[in-house]
Formats: structure tokens, sequence, C-alpha cells
């Protein structure tokens, strides 16, 4: 039986959802955030050193890193319906967008998100106009460039293609939608995207998407509706 440990608001709904687009039979383990700092809480190193979600336990493998439980469920248990053809050029493609997601298209995104916490943390009056001059600074001079580099670059990919692999709903979509949810939930970026948001409603659409919303509860990032 695998085991997903859970963390709410967090990438561990991706994998969610993929055990729901494999019809697999699993468990959930379920972690609160601590109140307060937001994080994953020490009771998830008793799964794992590093105390993050997700992470799946699978008979006695235990694995961590949302491309790797994402690339291991698919390819033990889904690679007719989820993957292309292994050592093609397509096969290649899909482990290109696996470790895109987290390796090039989230570290500005999770800088940026880290930036607005700081600006708005706790901080006597007098040092917080400085604060938020130093995150605006940041933001124009290197965030918010990266940020739309990769946001053109992805739309532009999809203005092709109907997934990210073309006319095929894969893995490699799993994968890439945390961090294209996290750009429509905030209006300033969504706004610009039409092609991303309409990829986002269309992955939000499937029914094992919806059905591990009901699964896991509620999701931060997910649908209004």
């Amino acid at each position: 039986m695998i085991t997903l440990h859970y963390l709410e608001d967090s990438r561990a709904q991706r994998i969610l959802w993929l055990l729901e687009e494999l019809d697999l039979e699993y468990e959930l383990a379920r972690y609160s955030r601590n109140a307060g700092s937001g994080l994953a809480p020490d009771s998830l190193k008793r799964v794992h050193a590093l105390g993050k979600s997700p992470v799946i336990t699978d008979g006695n493998l235990t694995l961590a890193e949302s491309g790797a439980i994402v690339d291991y469920l698919a390819q033990r248990y889904g690679a007719k319906q989820l993957l292309p053809e292994h050592g093609t050029d397509i096969w290649w493609d899909y482990v290109y967008w696996l470790h895109y997601a987290e390796g090039s298209l989230m570290p500005p995104l999770l800088m940026r998100f880290v930036f607005e916490r700081v600006k708005q943390a706790p901080m006597p009056f007098f040092v917080k106009p400085l604060v938020k001059k130093i995150v605006a600074g940041v933001n124009s001079a290197f965030l918010d460039k990266q940020i739309h580099t990769h946001l053109n670059f992805v739309a532009d990919h999809l203005a092709c293609h109907e997934w990210i692999l073309g006319e095929q709903f894969s893995a490699a979509d799993i994968q890439m939608s945390f961090p294209l949810e996290t750009v429509i939930s905030n209006p300033e970026l969504a706004d610009s995207y039409p092609r991303l948001q309409a990829y986002v409603a269309a992955l939000q659409a499937r029914p094992a998407y919806r059905k591990a919303l009901k699964a896991g509860g509620a999701y931060r990032y997910g649908p209004a509706n």
C-alpha cells in the first residue's frame, strides 16, 4: 500500500492527484503547518530526515522530492497512461519538463514569495520602509524579469500545444501544475497570461484532479469552485 505523507497547501497535492489519475490504492498521512511559521511540523522528520512534503512510502521504499515521486509512480504504475515511449525525443521532452518545473521555474517564484513574507513580517516601524524598498529593488532588478522570462517561455510553448508534451496529457503536466497554480493564484501575474490561465483551468477540470481535491480537502491554489 502506498502512503502519501501529505502537508496541507503543498506540493503533495499534485502527488495526490497523480495517485488518483493512476487509480491506485493509497493512504493519506495528514500534516498541518505550524501556526505562525507556516512550516512543516517536526513530525515529518520521522518519515524523512529533511522533514519535507511530499514523501511517499511504498513497501520498503521511502521517497521524497516531487519530481522523483512523479517519475517513480508514473514509471512503475502508469507508463502506458502517462509517459511517452522511453528513449524517444518526446521522452526527453518529458525529462526536461519534469526537471524544469522545480529546477528553473519554481525558484524565482519561491524567492518572490519569501520576499513578500519578509515585507509583511513584524518589525519596528522605522525599519519597514527600508525593508519594503529593498524588496521592491530586488523584485524590479532581478525577480520580476526572471519570472516573466519563464512565464513567457511556458506560455509560448503552450500556444502550440494542448498539453506540455503535445496532444496527450502526461505526468509532465502534473509536475508543472504546482508552480503554474501559484502563478494563477496571483492576479498580478495571472492577468498577463491568459494561455496559462486556460491551461491551469484544463488541469483543474480533470476528474482525477477533482477527486484529489475531495480527498485532500481545502487547497490554497485550487479552483475557486
